[in-house]
């Protein structure tokens, strides 16, 4: 009988893990992972659960214990149409513009479906393709399902389903694709020989898995949220290098980019947030855009502007008093801060803001942003230093110059969930709410735990009559501000502290509710 795992051998397990299959598993899945050791082990018929890992740790990669491994760690549960919002954002924005690129050379329209499953995905694609363009020459189309799970592959191949996986199928597209057969529904025959199926792991640095600019359209949903950081950048940079310029990346409603590559350009239409692949001139502008030196803000003169009374620096700052009086700021650093920057050897002075975010704390803004202007000129470019600008301005009233400062922010780092958050304010405050409600969204979707974004969602929503959003956004505002990064609240709190922050949310909320 094979003995029970020990603390350590499960803990060489989740490495033996992350290294074969690029899976991470955090302390509280340690039971799942020790209860699959014991099973797998015991299966094997390896006296030990450390011989066993003994022997997976050098498999090669189609031995078939990986596989067995792979069925039972991988999530499988899938179903058809599983994500319309994404199905109408490829036949509405994606299809006709991939189309188009291919007008001159009449190449296949290639999709790749990474992290198939059992294939519900690639022939739901299929599917909403020959909808939406029923006279597209199928041998034009070609869709790829890859999967490191072989079990599955088989049951993707057979095209056999339960009335479980067409839950969310339209009824007429039910009866269009599927026929029953026993207790099954089988899937139309020229559907499945639109879609063919591969195993293969996304962590292999393949060739042949990840050919170098050969698809439209990557669909990678509900995958890389299981893998540890650094393997999410590699297969995210293989999933670039295998995309035609121009082509779209569609993830998981909880997966996004940020902090992953700077290669995608963000698209939000149809309810849904994807990428697009920069082409190569979009690719070379922004390095130019990064490389060039910017403008001196320091030496731009802009008035201040006249704090709209239905904006959210307004309604923040009537809800609560303030530490201390904007009035009261100095024309200029303190001569012990100037002091400081000035000792600071060069390659510190250059790119350290601590003497900024103190200043932010203290609420001195003036003093702050003329620091920030007192550094040289490539440190003033950084989008860590543009953030801190655009920040200042807005707390200082100035929100067309940090309008400004945002839209240089987001050229360099587009992905920015702070920068999006406080474009948001700016919208509004320029009478664009549609444009401050996009931003705001975009920044929940960058960062679910960025609670100011829901905060100034509810705030508009209230004031735009929209008593069920304003509720939603404000009750969400509500649970994550206790959790808020208080360094990010520094920055975006707009100068009060988390519990005053709280109290207008909840004061909000309770006329919210009062007045329905």
């Amino acid at each position: 009988m094979t003995q029970l795992p020990s603390h350590a051998d499960v803990e060489r397990f989740r490495a033996v893990v992350a290294r074969r299959f690029g899976l991470q598993f955090d302390a509280g899945r340690l039971d799942f992972l020790a209860e699959v050791l014991r099973q797998r082990s015991a299966a094997s018929r390896d006296p030990t659960a450390g011989s066993y890992l003994e022997r997976v740790a050098s498999l090669p990669k189609r031995a078939d214990e990986l596989a067995a491994l792979a069925q039972q760690l991988t999530v499988n549960e899938t179903y058809f149409f599983r994500n319309p919002d994404a199905l109408r954002a490829l036949t509405e924005r994606v299809l006709p513009e991939r189309m188009r690129a291919k007008e001159s050379h009449r190449a296949p329209l290639r999709i790749l479906s990474a992290g198939c499953a059992s294939g519900e995905e690639p022939y739901s694609l299929a599917m909403t393709l020959v909808e939406a363009v029923p006279d597209l020459d199928r041998r034009q189309m070609e869709i790829l399902g890859v999967d490191v799970n072989a079990a599955v592959l088989q049951r993707a191949a057979r095209a056999r389903y339960s009335e479980w996986a067409l839950r969310e199928t339209p009824e007429e597209l039910r009866r269009r694709y599927f026929r029953a057969e026993g207790r099954e529904l089988v899937l139309d025959p020229r559907i499945q020989q639109m879609v063919t199926f591969e195993e293969g792991n996304l962590i292999d640095d393949d060739a042949r898995l990840w050919p170098a600019a050969r698809y439209d359209v990557v669909f990678c949903r509900n995958v890389i949220m299981y893998f540890g950081h650094e393997v999410m950048r590699d297969v995210i940079r293989r999933i670039e290098q295998t995309l035609l310029p121009g082509g779209f990346l569609f993830l998981g409603h909880a997966e996004t980019l940020r902090g992953l590559s700077q290669d995608f350009h963000l698209c939000h239409t149809h309810g849904t947030f994807y990428y697009q692949k920069r082409t190569s001139a979009q690719a070379r502008a922004r390095a130019v855009a990064v490389s060039a030196p910017a403008e001196d803000a320091a030496i731009v003169a802009l008035p201040r502007m006249v704090e709209d009374a239905v904006s959210w620096v307004d309604a923040i700052r009537r809800a609560s008093e303030r530490i201390a009086a904007l009035a009261g700021e100095a024309d200029h650093p303190r001569h012990g801060d100037q002091a400081a920057l000035a000792a600071a050897p060069p390659a510190v002075r250059s790119w350290d803001l601590g003497l900024v975010l103190e200043a932010m704390r203290q609420e001195r803004f003036a003093d702050a942003l003329a620091l920030l202007s007192a550094l040289p000129r490539e440190a003033n470019e950084a989008p860590d230093a543009l953030l801190l600008r655009a920040v200042l301005l807005t707390n200082r009233g100035e929100l067309g110059a940090a309008e400004r400062a945002c839209a240089r922010v987001l050229e360099l780092e587009e992905l920015n969930a702070g920068a999006h958050y406080l474009m948001a304010l700016c919208r509004e405050h320029a009478g664009d709410v549609a444009g401050a409600a996009e931003h705001d969204q975009t920044a929940i979707y960058l960062d679910p735990a960025f609670a100011m974004p829901h905060l100034h969602l509810g705030l508009m929503a209230r004031r735009a009559g929209d008593l069920t959003g304003a509720d939603a956004e404000l009750a969400q505002a509500i649970a994550l501000l206790p959790l808020e990064d208080a360094s990010r609240l520094l920055l975006f709190g707009g100068g009060f502290q988390r519990d005053t922050l709280l109290a207008l949310a909840r004061a909000e909320l309770a006329a919210v509710r009062g007045g329905r």
